[in-house]
């Protein structure tokens, strides 16, 4: 394989640009992550994405923010514009843990260093550069701008804060996946139109004075929601305005909102259409080097880069809706697939990079098995307002096939360099039960579940039932843990089959939204009698743009907007919390003391009795993980993109 040089990547540097020959640059793009140059780090693909256009690009990632400020005039000024991304994750859940502690570690920083990305990155970052070149446009996105595109709480600062357009002063919004939003971007600069006037590409939003005239699109309806300023003042109608803004951003022919923000208007453009096979193709076939830069070699590997390194992205987006999660906010609900041909180019790249050992490490997307599922009838999804396609039930017009998928996976396998190809992208289970995914084929779905326990797990299969109790799973948009205990029967049924001897492990999440203590107890004593010692664990974090947030900070479901309590104070959280590890010596007491006071002797008996069953005494118990203080949150999605001193720098 041919030797990369140092040209094959992005310039990060002056030397860099003028190794390429270029006397000035069209965008320079400004990161809150380290440069890996790999079609699962947005700030790269944004970067290939304006290349393939034919503009000069280049990127500073992580620009010291703490000295003269440097990085950011070392490049000059772009032709074009400035674009700047928090990273791949919000900065707040990068450097801080779900009980605001801050993180040790950052993984999308060499060796794992911390420090090295400011809070509330992409304000920052675009506040300096609109100081230093207050006449050059600033286009803001990644998940920060995206899941901050309005009124939204913040959990760290424990207060509501207005639209990142305001807080950041950057000119353009582009939320959502980039790349179609920024081909139009760019082919109207590239005709001569002005920055300021361009107002009416869909999947951007951007600010105007209140004065100022409405850009027009007799294409578009229009929405106004609840301004900023009532937000602060009425939490129910701040939670109301959350039900609109989760509906446009999944219909496939949404609204223009707007939103007051003190003097001026915030326009929030419909999106773009899902991206046709071809669109997303033409992204994961730039010429990535698939490696980070060079400058990084002597500094430690980047735990998020070395997690994902021979991983495949299959698809785009989520159907599942689920009430803390963003990935529908961000990627959109309807999922945009790779062609098989595509797919099994990068596999071949990947097999031929010097260091590959045989094994790829998922392939899979936000939820492994959705690959190529959309709608029978297209008109039906035309109309839908529906958050979720499979939550209370699965959409009769949902096509739930796992052929394409397992016939993908058998394709991957016939690779001569793979000795194995793993799943390491959540599963949804659910709709591998016919009782509940009861419009297909129960043989095709026990040919998927087989093919993935014998074929690309090694020992352990990861699935999220998320909790037991019905009125805490209904609100989280996830189906009855009868269909989990379904689930199981099959799996054991296939273990015993196959002569396998795989565990399944379970995620769970505590103080959500309408949990109670004696839900978390209920949890406790189920999963106990199913034979599990929890290890995949964590407490909720409220970040923006959930159901789940909203519902925390306004107390109210934007969508009955009836009352919804929520476990808000330390000692509700660790309460719940420690329901988890009922097996510790240490809570026991605890335990029997809190449901004795909740009339609850039966759930006593269950899970701490003076006498331990023998039954459970002959379980052997596995190893426990307590990712309550550690973990990212769900709301981020839980997939593979998983922080020395403050002052040291490259």
């Amino acid at each position: 394989m041919q030797e990369n040089r140092l040209s094959d990547w992005l310039p990060t540097t002056n030397k860099e640009v003028k190794i390429r020959g270029w006397e000035e640059l069209d965008v320079i793009l400004f990161s809150g992550d380290a440069y890996v140059d790999h079609p699962s780090f947005g700030p790269a693909v944004i970067g290939r994405i304006l290349e393939s256009y034919g503009l000069r690009v280049a990127i500073v990632p992580q620009p010291n923010v703490n000295d003269d400020l440097q990085d950011f005039t070392k490049l000059g000024t772009p032709k074009l514009f400035f674009g700047v991304t928090g990273g791949c994750m919000d900065p707040m859940v990068s450097n801080y843990t779900a009980s605001k502690k801050r993180r040790d570690k950052d993984a999308y920083t060499p060796n794992g260093d911390k420090g090295f990305r400011p809070d509330y990155a992409t304000s920052v970052y675009s506040n300096i550069l609109k100081d230093k070149f207050p006449d050059v446009p600033v286009l803001i996105g990644g998940i920060e701008a995206s899941l901050r595109r309005v009124t939204h709480y913040d959990y760290w600062s424990d207060k509501l804060l207005p639209t990142i357009l305001e807080t950041s002063k950057a000119d353009m919004l582009v939320y959502g996946m980039g790349e179609q939003p920024l081909r139009e971007v760019v082919e109207l600069l590239q005709k001569g139109v002005p920055f300021s006037s361009l107002k009416t590409i869909k999947q951007t939003a951007f600010l105007i004075d209140k004065d100022e005239a409405t850009p027009k699109n007799k294409n578009w309806e229009d929405v106004e929601i609840h301004s900023h300023d009532v937000c602060l003042k009425d939490k129910k109608k701040f939670a109301s305005n959350f039900k609109v803004i989760e509906q446009e951003s999944n219909k496939l022919k949404a609204r223009r909102i707007f939103q007051g923000v003190k003097d001026r208007i915030l326009v929030i453009n419909p999106p773009y259409p899902t991206m046709t096979e071809k669109e997303i193709d033409a992204s994961f076939d730039l010429p990535y080097t698939r490696l980070p830069h060079p400058k990084y070699n002597k500094r430690g590997p980047i735990p998020a880069f070395e997690m994902i390194k021979t991983s495949i992205n299959i698809h785009r987006g989520c159907f599942g809706g689920c009430s803390f999660c963003t990935i529908s906010a961000h990627q959109g609900k309807f999922i945009a697939s790779r062609s098989e041909e595509s797919i099994l180019k990068e596999v071949d790249k990947v097999a031929n990079m010097p260091d590959f050992k045989g094994y790829l490490s998922d392939i899979g997307g936000p939820s492994a098995n959705m690959y190529k599922m959309k709608g029978k009838v297209q008109s039906i999804c035309d109309k839908c307002v529906a958050p979720s396609c499979i939550s209370p039930v699965i959409c009769s017009n949902l096509d739930t096939s796992h052929k394409p998928l397992t016939k993908l996976y058998q394709a991957v396998d016939k690779h001569p360099k793979i000795k194995k190809s793993f799943i390491g992208s959540g599963i949804r289970h659910d709709m591998l039960v016919p009782e509940f995914n009861k419009n297909a084929d129960p043989k095709e779905l026990d040919d998927y579940t087989e093919e993935v326990m014998t074929k690309h797990i090694s020992g352990r299969l990861k699935v999220a039932p998320e909790h037991t109790s019905d009125p805490v799973l209904k609100l989280m948009r996830k189906p009855s843990f009868q269909y989990f205990h379904k689930f199981k029967e099959r799996f054991d049924r296939i273990n015993i089959k196959k002569n396998l001897k795989l565990q399944l492990i379970p995620y769970f999440i505590s103080n959500h939204p309408a949990c109670e203590v004696e839900d978390m107890a209920n949890l406790a004593a189920e999963t106990k009698n199913m034979g599990f010692q929890l290890e995949q664990v964590q407490g909720f974090t409220p970040t923006p743009m959930t159901v789940a947030t909203v519902i925390y900070y306004s107390g109210f479901h934007p969508y009955t907007l009836k009352p919804t309590k929520t476990p808000k104070t330390k000692q509700e959280k660790d309460e719940q919390h420690r329901f988890f590890f009922w097996y510790k010596r240490e809570n026991k007491g605890w335990i029997r003391n809190t449901l004795n006071k909740l009339g609850r002797k039966d759930l006593v008996e269950a899970l701490v009795p003076e006498k331990e069953n023998d039954s459970w005494k002959s379980i052997k118990p596995k190893k426990v993980k307590n990712t309550f203080d550690d973990a990212i949150p769900a709301s981020h999605s839980r997939l593979k993109n998983k922080r020395k001193s403050k002052n040291k720098r490259r």
